[in-house]
């Protein structure tokens, strides 16, 4: 990581100097807010951490809970959810900490004793090459733990304020700078029923399936119930079940299914257990399931291993249901040309599902990723505020497809053996294979946004196939020029909101003053049209709205750093030094490298733009100046002259 740019500073690094009048003092909720999150679940968190490092913005975020969650519900994190992570500078303490799930086994009722279970198969659980990041288990409430020491560290020293829930919200689109009104309701020990009343820019309702925010904007989760009751329990547990500390899935003859997900720690079990089927419009409370069912159950579906449950850390009971609203957004579909929106919904507020495919905590950690740099982009002055519309298109279109997913799955492991197994696979069950053909998707790799103001059309799809447009932008090794530092290249993309502008360049002299990034530079730095010189502000660093990163196709002790240009050597910071980290070679000890591994032409070279969420927004020739002039100038906004 960098820093003293502005000065030797001692101490922790990962700690910020606290801004001015931070952290917020003002308890009784007088003064507006820019951004107010009501939920502080993964989503909330998610969003928050990102706001925290913007302390011109005020963000708070409450949370109907008297504290921070200690046992958390979810615990699987994507590989996808990873590099999120580490945009957010945590991925390696998750790494130390959690489980890392590196294989996956079947099981099947034994053929000779059907009554039995027997291994059926195992598989790697993430291909090679789809990730540089494993697919991790680690609970929920340390996810938590480490966006709120970020969010403490940061200049706002934003914490989250409990004890307080929403009681009432009203948006008037008319109402000036702070539209909308939020009523709170304290739920703390000796102030129950007093209620605060906040102004703000903008809402965001990360505040579950039950969500008031949600209610407040008429929207509602509509879908149905596969009405079958499913329980979970975190067990510390003595078995001879020999695949006890890999992720197992288990599909007994007649007593129901079982999904093992190893805990952190090397000790620790969470076990999702078929339960039983409910009635049309039953609820699961009605059963009153209690831990010995659970128990009980898990046992039968073991045999012939055995159970013995030492201790239960956490348990609950629930039914399957795929419910989805029809927007994440308060504006009326009709009102999206004439009406901006200013509260928006995450995660459960706006998608519920079963969580045996490991996607809740994730995808709602992404809906959030998603919308903190818009609101960002758009509070700071950088994007035009209809840039807020893309928040609702692209997060429902991946809702959707999860939902669809998560249904299939469910109905697949519900469903008894003998329905679905056989096929042209013979021995290998419906389930098996399903698990092994969606891998990408429970990876996290699956989203890909459809082309809009900000994500370009495939125009130039020869020039990189390994970078397509609207997906991730997929990380690979490469080498430091200035210090021949191994590194991932996707690491350099923090959780910043500025836009990443990836040189691929041809296989030529670099140092020509005629060469491909030698005029891109240029045109960068000097042209008017310039996105850099356009939307830049004067007295910002040259890369504080675009990091411009150059890759050659050359070694690093094929190259001269000091005849290459200046732009990727920026001055930066009060004292002016020099950024010495914009420039990559291929690593010569991976093989492929970037540039095959990616299929970049390597006589064309190309020009990569990485959005603030880490998606590919473009890819074009290093000469198409003019169209990337046009792509920033549809969606960005020339600084303010200053007063």
């Amino acid at each position: 990581m960098q820093y003293h740019l502005d000065g030797f500073r001692p101490g922790d690094p990962e700690v910020f100097d606290a801004a001015v009048d931070r952290p917020l003092q003002d308890p009784d909720f007088c003064d507006s807010v820019d951004v107010l999150i009501v939920g502080s679940g993964p989503a909330g968190l998610t969003l928050a951490a990102q706001l925290a490092a913007f302390p011109e913005i005020r963000t708070r975020i409450v949370e109907r809970r008297p504290s921070a969650l200690e046992k958390g519900q979810a615990d699987g994190i994507s590989c996808r959810s990873m590099e999120m992570f580490n945009a957010f500078g945590f991925a390696e303490k998750v790494l130390k900490q959690g489980y890392w799930v590196n294989e996956t086994t079947f099981w099947k009722p034994d053929p000779e004793t059907p009554e039995h279970i027997a291994r059926n198969g195992r598989v790697q659980d993430v291909e090679d090459g789809l990730s540089e990041m494993p697919h991790m288990i680690l609970n929920q409430a340390r996810v938590h733990d480490m966006y709120l020491e970020l969010m403490r560290n940061s200049p706002s020293r934003l914490e989250p304020d409990y004890a307080l829930e929403l009681a009432q919200l009203s948006v008037d689109p008319a109402g000036g700078a702070y539209p909308v009104t939020a009523t709170l309701a304290r739920l703390d020990p000796g102030r129950e029923g007093e209620t605060v009343t906040l102004k703000a820019r903008y809402v965001v309702g990360c505040d579950g399936a039950r969500s008031a925010v949600r209610k407040a904007i008429g929207r509602e989760l509509s879908g149905d119930s596969a009405n079958q009751a499913w329980g979970v329990m975190d067990v510390l547990a003595s078995t001879d079940f020999p695949d006890i500390r890999c992720k197992t899935l288990i599909q007994s003859a007649s007593q129901g299914n079982i999904i093992i997900i190893p805990r952190e720690g090397g000790y620790l079990t969470r076990l999702y257990i078929e339960l039983d089927k409910l009635d049309s419009g039953e609820r699961v409370a009605t059963r009153n399931l209690t831990i010995d069912h659970l128990v009980a159950a898990a046992q039968r579906i073991f045999r012939p291993f055995s159970l013995d449950v030492r201790e239960v850390a956490w348990w609950s009971v629930y039914e399957i249901g795929q419910r989805l609203t029809d927007k994440f957004d308060d504006v009326p579909a009709g009102d999206i040309e004439s009406r901006l929106p200013r509260v928006f919904i995450c995660g459960d507020a706006c998608h519920t599902h079963s969580p045996k495919a490991g996607q809740g905590m994730n995808v709602s950690m992404g809906d959030a990723f998603n919308l903190g740099w818009k609101l960002v982009s758009v509070l700071k002055g950088q994007c035009r505020p209809a840039v807020l519309h893309s928040y609702s298109a692209e997060r429902q279109a991946v809702a959707r497809d999860l939902i669809a997913f998560d249904r299939e799955w469910s109905r697949i492991m519900s469903a008894p053996p003998e329905a679905i197994e056989g096929g042209e696979d013979g021995e290998i069950p419906v389930f098996q294979r399903y698990f092994i053909q969606h891998g990408r998707y429970t990876a996290g790799m699956s989203v890909k946004y459809q082309s809009s103001e900000l994500t370009g059309t495939q125009q130039w799809p020869a020039l990189a196939p390994g970078f397509e447009i609207g997906t991730r932008f997929h990380s690979a090794p490469v080498v430091r020029l200035a210090d021949a530092k191994p590194l991932h290249l996707g690491h350099v993309v923090q959780a910043d909101t500025r836009w990443r502008l990836f040189a691929f360049c041809p296989d030529q002299d670099p140092s020509s003053k005629d060469s491909a990034i030698a005029r891109l530079c240029r045109f960068l730095a000097e042209d008017p049209a310039s996105p850099v010189r356009r939307f830049t502000a004067p007295g910002q660093d040259i890369d504080a709205v675009f990091d411009v990163r150059a890759i050659f196709q050359q070694g690093t002790r094929e190259l001269a750093l000091e005849t290459l240009p200046g732009l990727l050597k920026p001055q930066k910071g009060r004292l002016g030094l020099v950024d010495y980290e914009k420039m990559f070679c291929p690593d010569p000890k991976h093989a492929p490298d970037i540039f095959d591994a990616r299929g970049i032409d390597r006589t064309r070279g190309c020009l990569v733009i990485v959005r603030p969420d880490q998606y590919i927004g473009h890819v074009l020739p290093l000469d198409a100046h003019e169209e990337l002039a046009a792509f920033f100038g549809a969606i960005m906004l020339e600084p303010a002259p200053p007063s």
